[in-house]
Order: structure tokens, then C-alpha cells, then sequence
């Protein structure tokens, strides 16, 4: 087991003004009213063309991004290393809809991997496919209607461009996480994973699908593709999620009347994360995983099976990792302890990246545990060095 409460390990690469800032930031933030709020300001003013980018990069993009651009990112990630912490590249520009942006995205992913591949502790790159075609396109495939002839074309060209970034991962021996996205879209996107990880996974283990446990038939979805990996001979690559669109989830359920992909109760979803947890450790061997979670329960569960099947601390086939800018109580303490563990470090244009931090405050906001446990931990790393 590690220690998860040592904050002087936790935050011993900050200053008392940089753990000032922060909490002030998370203070913030534990407001739902000042969150929302904030969003539609920012977006207001951004639309106005008002030079707010300033600021943002001051506070919320400076807490959550790496930087605007690879040069910026550099510091972060020498950083990290510093601490034994690993640093996944996450292009975070969100919500384009267009051809060429499509094409940017892959330019973008091949960018990532090709720097990646220069640094020996940024072994993983974070791929979108939702940057690759249109939504639409995947909620018709997910929905199994049938395509028009544009419409097959436009798939083929986004299987083209994520195998294009597959291919450059798999030769420059950079690990790929494919996002999870909204369940209306994820069948699509699942047989993209399964059709990479075949053509990719045979000897090592280059792509990562994600499972979102939030959704009551992910763990099931977990053991039938293990079984496929099995039977077409390739490792399973396995990011393990609780998930983060519960809310949009369960109203367009109730709006279009079909039953809620969604667990009943957290007890059920934190249930079926550990069980998917145990399930990959038990069969480490034709899978390899990443425990993604900032839940301090299921991240000691895996410790402990590590433990008790006395496999190595640092077998590639395990992984922890966190957001950039969270629970670094895990992340650092996990590193001081001699564990593959990796911060998820988004970057881009500010401008680019607004939607994503729009979404990380609104999400953090929302779950008042997240935020309070942040701020509490920072408080008594505040206290502890007051003391001393």
C-alpha cells in the first residue's frame, strides 16, 4: 500500500506561492454559481474578440496544460521526470468539424508522437477520434444505420488517418490511448480500437482503448474484448475510466425514452472499476493496462493484487495515470514509490483549448468531493510547512 496522505511528497516540487495560487483556484472552482458564470463570460468575451487569453493562461490553463505550444510543454514534462512521473501528450483542442481540421488532428498526432518518441518519459500520446471525422458519422454507424456512399468514404478516410497515426506509434514504440466519448458514438469508435489493436498489438502493445465503468455493460464489454484479442492473437491494450458524461448520458435517455446506459448508483460503478481492475491484473499477460482514475480506493486495490501475484512495480503491462493538475497526492506519491504512473498533459492554442478547460471546471465543480479533496490536501501541505 502507499501512503496517499503524504502532501510534503505531494507537493514538494511547489513553491508557497505556487500552492497559494492553486488554492485559491480550487476555491474557485468549488462554486457551481462562479464556474458557470465564468464559462459564459468567457465564451462571451471570447466572441468579442476581448483579450482575455492573458489571464486564462495565467490561472486555469496554467493549472491544467502543459503549455500553448511543444516548447512550452518541455519544462512541464522535464519537470515531471524530475519526479519519475511520466507525461501522456493530450492535443486538447476540441469541437472542429471540418475536413481540414480533421487532417490538422492527424498533423497534430503525428507531432505528438514524433516528439514523444525524442523523450524517454513521454511514452504515451492521447488520440481522439472524434477529431477525425464528423460525430454524426459515428452516431450513425453506432446506431448500425445504413451509409450513404459519402458517408462510407468519409469513414474510410477516418480509419485511413487513425491507422496513419497508429502506424507512426507503432514504429516509433509510443503507446496510443484512444478516448472514450458519449455512448451514442462509442460502438463506432470500439470497432476502430478493436481493428487497430489487431493490426498493431501483436507484439507489443501500441493502442489503448478506454472503458468508461460509469456505463453498466463496460465490464462486460472488457471480457468479450479480451476473448477477441485472444482469438485474433494480439494484446489487449485496456484505459480503465469511470467516465465523465453521466449527466448528458441519462437526459438524452429520458428525452429519446431508452434505458439510461448508466450505472444505477456510484456503489455499482465503483464496484465494476475494481472488478475490471482485478479482471486486467489476473490476466496481465494478454493485457495491458492503465488505471486512470484519481480514486484512491482502486488505485491501492491494484497495488495490493500487484502484491499478492508478486508482480515487478514497473512491469509495462501496468500503469497509473492522472490529470495534469489533480490529485498529484496520487500521482507523486505513486512515483516516490517506484510505480509507472504518468500525469495526462493536455496543450495548444489557448483559444483551442478553452472547451476543454471549460469542461475540466465544470466537471470538477459538479462532483464537490473532487474539489474539496484537492483543496483540503493543499491546506494541510499549507499548515504542515507552517509548522515547520
Amino acid at each position: 500500500m502507499v501512503d496517499f496522505k503524504n502532501t510534503e511528497i505531494a507537493f514538494e516540487r511547489k513553491s508557497n506561492n505556487e500552492l497559494r495560487e492553486t488554492a485559491w483556484l480550487f476555491r474557485m472552482m468549488n462554486s457551481n454559481l462562479l464556474v458557470n458564470l465564468g464559462s459564459k463570460v468567457t465564451l462571451f468575451a471570447l466572441q468579442l474578440k476581448m483579450p482575455i487569453q492573458g489571464l486564462i493562461k495565467r490561472t486555469i490553463f496554467k493549472q491544467f496544460c502543459g503549455g500553448a505550444t511543444f516548447e512550452e510543454c518541455r519544462s512541464t514534462i522535464k519537470e515531471l521526470a524530475d519526479y519519475q512521473v511520466e507525461t501522456i501528450l493530450d492535443y486538447g483542442a476540441e469541437g472542429k468539424e471540418s475536413e481540414t481540421a480533421f487532417d490538422i488532428t492527424v498533423t497534430e498526432s503525428i507531432k505528438s508522437v514524433n516528439f514523444a518518441a525524442q523523450h524517454g518519459t513521454v511514452n504515451v500520446v492521447s488520440c481522439k477520434v472524434t477529431g477525425l471525422c464528423s460525430n454524426k458519422l459515428l452516431e450513425k454507424i453506432t446506431a448500425n444505420q445504413s451509409l450513404s456512399s459519402n458517408e462510407e468514404a468519409a469513414y474510410q478516410k477516418m480509419i485511413g488517418r487513425l491507422d496513419t497515426i497508429c502506424q507512426s506509434a507503432h514504429q516509433q514504440r509510443v503507446a496510443l490511448f484512444i478516448d472514450a466519448e458519449e455512448s451514442w458514438m462509442q460502438d463506432a469508435i470500439d470497432a476502430a480500437c478493436d481493428l487497430m489493436m489487431e493490426r498493431y498489438n501483436k507484439e507489443y502493445v501500441t493502442v489503448y482503448n478506454t472503458y468508461q465503468m460509469y456505463r453498466h455493460d463496460r465490464l462486460e464489454y472488457l471480457h468479450s474484448s479480451f476473448e477477441a484479442a485472444k482469438t485474433k492473437g494480439y494484446i489487449l491494450g485496456a484505459k480503465l475510466v469511470r467516465g465523465a458524461y453521466m449527466e448528458k448520458e441519462r437526459e438524452r435517455a429520458a428525452t429519446k425514452g431508452y434505458p439510461s446506459p448508466i450505472q444505477p448508483d456510484k456503489k455499482s460503478c465503483d464496484r465494476d472499476y475494481n472488478d475490471a481492475v482485478k479482471f486486467c491484473v489476473e490476466n496481465y499477460q494478454q493485457i495491458a493496462s492503465c488505471v486512470a482514475s484519481h480514486n484512491e480506493y482502486s488505485t491501492n486495490y491494484q497495488i495490493e493484487m500487484m502484491q499478492q501475484m508478486n508482480i515487478p512495480k514497473q512491469h509495462k503491462h501496468f500503469n497509473f495515470c492522472q490529470l495534469y493538475g489533480m490529485s498529484d497526492h496520487l500521482t507523486f506519491n505513486l512515483a516516490k514509490s517506484g510505480y509507472n504512473v504518468a500525469k495526462y498533459v493536455p496543450y495548444g492554442p489557448v483559444k483551442d483549448v478553452i472547451p476543454y478547460l471549460i469542461r475540466r471546471a465544470n466537471e470538477n465543480s459538479a462532483v464537490d468531493t473532487e474539489v474539496s479533496r484537492e483543496l483540503k490536501m493543499i491546506q494541510e501541505e499549507q499548515n504542515r510547512r507552517k509548522r515547520n
